[in-house]
Formats: C-alpha cells, structure tokens, sequence
C-alpha cells in the first residue's frame, strides 16, 4: 500500500526529528498489518517503539510537529500525539521496549499478525517493506493463513481485553481465530472482569458494527466472555416460549442478531438504510452496532415478567420491564444519553410492528402513531421486528403470518425515509393560542391537546386554524369530563 502524501510528510517529519536526536524509532504492529492487506482507515494511528524515553520524545516532537499532546501511561513510557490531517484525525503512540530488546517487545503483543516491525525509514523508502519487515513470530504467514494466533501464553494475562480484541480483529478481517488461542480464551475468560467497561464496550462495538456479530456472539458465548458485560444473560438461559418459538429466550436473542446480519446483509444496496446505518451516534460509534445491541437486548425483560395461565406461557409487559434491563445495562457499558434513548425505543417498541402487520391495512393514525412513540428509532424498530421474526420457528408460526409481517415492515421502512425527506408541516395553533381560546392556565394539559391536534393534522381530519381550535375544545372537555369522572 503507498503511503497517502499527509501521512508520509507526518513520518518525513517524524524521522528527520529522529535523526536529529539520533534515536531509533520502529513503525511496530497495526499500521504494518494495514500496509500488508493495503487496507486504509478513515483515522489512521500508528504505534511506534523507543527503547527508552517515548515520552520525553513524543513532547519533544509534538511541537515540532504542531500536534496533540497526552501522556497515556507514565509507568510504562507511553503517549499520545493527535494531528488533524484533511478532516481526519491521525493518532501516533510512542512506546518504550517492554523488554530489554525489540523482539522483547514484539513478544509481550497480542497477536502475531501486530507482533512485526519495521525502522521507520524503511517505511518510507521506495521499497516499502521488501525486506525491511522484522517478524519474528510470523505475522506474515498469519496474515496469509488469515489467522488470529496470539504470541505467546501470558498474552491474556497480561491484558485480559485481548480476549475480545480476538474476536474484533476476527470480525474486522474476516480471519479464524487458532484453536489454541481459543483454549487460552476460555480458560482466561473470567479474568476480563478485570477490564474497565469502557475497553469493553469498544471492542464490543467493533464486533457488533461487523457483518458476522452473531455468529461472533455466539463463540464468545460458548467461551463464558459475555456475561461480564451482560450478567442478565443468566436469568435468560433455558427459559423456553410459547409454541411460536423453537428457541429458549437467551438464544432466541442471539439468532436476532445473526438474522439481523443477514438482513441487512440482504439490504446492502439500499442507500437510504446504509447511511441510516452508518450516521454515527457518538464519534467512534454508530447506529449499526447499537440496532445490533439492541436486537441483542430486545428480550431482556422476558424472564421477569414470565407468567404462567390456564397452562400457557405469557410475558406481558416484557418490553417495559426490559427498558429497565436496558437502562441498567446502558450506565453500565458508560454508553451516552442519546446511545440509551435510541436503545430503549427499540426495547419498548420492538413489539409494535408485529401488531401493526395484523392489519389487513394499517390505518393513517396507527402509523402516525407508531412514528411519533419510535422517533428516529422508527427504522431500527422495524429492522429488529423482521430479524426477530425471522428467528422465530416455532409449530405455531405460519408462512402466510411471516409474509404478511415482512410485508408490512417493508412497506414502512419505506415510509419512514419517505417522512424523513419531506419537511414537517407547521404547528396550526401553538400553545399560546390555545390557552387563550380555551382561556386555560399553563399545564400539562396543554400538551396533551396539541398532540392530539397533531395527531389529527397529520391524518387530514384538521386543515386549518379553525378547525384546529374547534378540535382543541372538544378535546378539552373530553379530558375535563374524563377527570371529574376519576375523581
């Protein structure tokens, strides 16, 4: 892979400061393992290795550079420089030797196919890394087999998040992971409690942003890493359905997510979906990952609210108590205010397409409805709706309901980037008019009636202030009536 004009001026940069400290700087792990796959990242980072003094030199060479500045470990020699290069944010980590020598070095990383070197400026001679490459385990080989084999048997204890970086980096390239590194996973697995749940939740999203995050899941799952993450997992397992479903409700989730791969799989040329898909949420996050999560999560409330009447079983109300699950869950992978917002409408509602598709036509005020409670979860609602119907195959489910609720689940996610492109009509009274009109204090009230004229407008049953207004006092009275009535 040719190095893009910005970075090469970066490295220019940085070798020429090494040359003039007379310091022997390595280009160590990822950004080697992109050149070989010729393989660009939106926000390049590069680690390099010092034998000693990586931060003095890093700060040093920050303001030669103009860059960024952080110490992210003074015990072990490491910091960050952070340089914006075309709207794009360019990360270089400089490291001191974890061992006395460089191939010390190489061997306290996590995999072989990271485990390789080179001088930087052999990087940036015109023969790139003929030759030049120092791979004492065989990341090159690896990289050929398309295997992810860790370097040596401490490698998980010494950072027990590589066990969940196996299965990102797996997801990322599409490479198996070697059998004896999967041993080593199970046998370390309960060692990742030991891990913040912020590294978790980034290595969980790369797995879940990726196309095989079920099948991923599932060999985790196998391997006792998730319920570090997700302890609810427990109370899930072996709890069997009713007789639409042929899986229990922990699996159930799982085959969710593996269905929901295949979906939007399915659904890769729809422009409308990917960039829907792919807006980010926060900045490293997007909305693939947390519909994933969601699908993951859709279920959670089940065990709680499992009931059992005239010898069937029930679980109304899961959705909410599921919210509450999800909430708990949220705080706890530190996910942001608009990641949970987005995560509970898919829990609370994931129920509503189902309901929706029992229709032979589904009314003006039902999808009104339906895209005012969603919001801009609307489309993700109705993703996970086909993907957790798709995994249920139960006796009692039926092609011709299966047809009819992909039907209807299509024909609305059409319609929520039809709405999505349109401008929302104006408000035809706001609520100064109708307090004034109604001559009625402040209160929720007010509220509550707007909604309910908004509802109407956007059935066609209002069309103007007028008929607004007369709405709004037969509305009123309804309420009014309504109270005095409880009371």
């Amino acid at each position: 892979m040719k190095l893009s004009p910005e970075i090469f001026t970066l490295l220019k940069g940085t070798a020429s400061f090494a040359a003039k400290k007379k310091a022997a700087v390595y280009v160590v792990g990822g950004f080697l393992r992109d050149m070989l796959l010729k393989r660009e990242k939106e926000n390049p980072d590069i680690d390099f290795s010092i034998a000693q003094g990586a931060i003095r030199f890093g700060r040093q060479l920050s303001r030669e550079l103009s860059c960024g500045y952080v110490v992210l470990d003074k015990e072990h020699g490491c910091c960050r420089l952070v340089k914006k290069i075309d709207g794009s944010l360019c990360t270089l980590d400089f490291t001191d030797f974890r061992g006395p020598s460089l191939e010390d070095d190489l061997l306290h990383r996590d995999f072989t196919i990271n485990a390789m070197a080179a001088e930087l400026n052999t990087v940036l001679g015109s023969r790139c890394l003929d030759g030049g490459l120092i791979d004492p385990f065989g990341a090159r080989h690896d990289l050929g087999r398309k295997l992810i084999r860790m370097v040596n048997p401490k490698a998980f204890q010494e950072d027990p998040l590589r066990m969940l970086r196996a299965f990102s980096l797996a997801c990322t390239f599409g490479f198996k992971i070697h059998p004896q590194t999967l041993r080593c996973i199970r046998a370390t697995a309960p060692k990742l409690s030991r891990v913040s749940f912020e590294r978790i939740r980034e290595e969980l999203f790369k797995i879940l942003e990726s196309p095989q995050a079920g099948v991923s899941l599932t060999q985790m799952d196998r391997l006792k890493l998730l319920p570090v993450a997700f302890p609810e997992i427990a109370m899930m397992r072996g709890v069997r359905q009713g007789p639409y479903h042929h899986l229990d409700v922990w699996k159930h989730s799982l085959e969710t997510v593996r269905q929901l791969d295949m979906l939007l799989q399915q659904l890769r040329r729809n422009k409308d979906v990917k960039e829907y898909l792919d807006e980010a949420i926060t900045s490293t996050r997007k909305r693939r990952g947390l519909l994933k999560l969601g699908a993951l999560l859709h279920d959670i409330g089940k065990p709680k609210a499992l009931r059992r009447r005239d010898g069937k079983t029930i679980f109304h109300g899961h959705e909410r108590v599921g919210v509450g699950f999800t909430r708990q869950i949220s705080r706890r992978l530190r996910l942001s205010n608009d990641e949970t917002q987005a995560l509970e409408r898919m829990v609370m509602w994931h129920l509503r397409p189902g309901y929706l598709a029992d229709n032979a036509q589904i009314s003006s005020r039902a999808k009104f409805r339906y895209f005012r409670d969603t919001q801009k979860e609307g489309a993700s609602v109705l993703l996970l709706s086909l993907a957790d119907q798709r995994a249920t195959c139960g006796p009692l489910t039926t092609r011709e309901s299966r047809l009819q609720h992909e039907k209807a689940c299509l024909q609305l996610i059409k319609e929520y980037f039809r709405r999505q492109k349109e401008a929302s009509p104006a408000r035809l009274i706001n609520g100064d008019q109708l307090m004034r009109s109604l001559k009625i204090p402040p209160s929720p009230l007010v509220g509550r009636i707007l909604l309910q004229i908004e509802e109407l407008q956007a059935i066609g049953k209002v069309k103007n202030a007028q008929q607004a207004l007369a709405a709004a006092r037969k509305i009123e009275k309804e309420m009014s009536a309504l109270t005095r009535k409880r009371r």
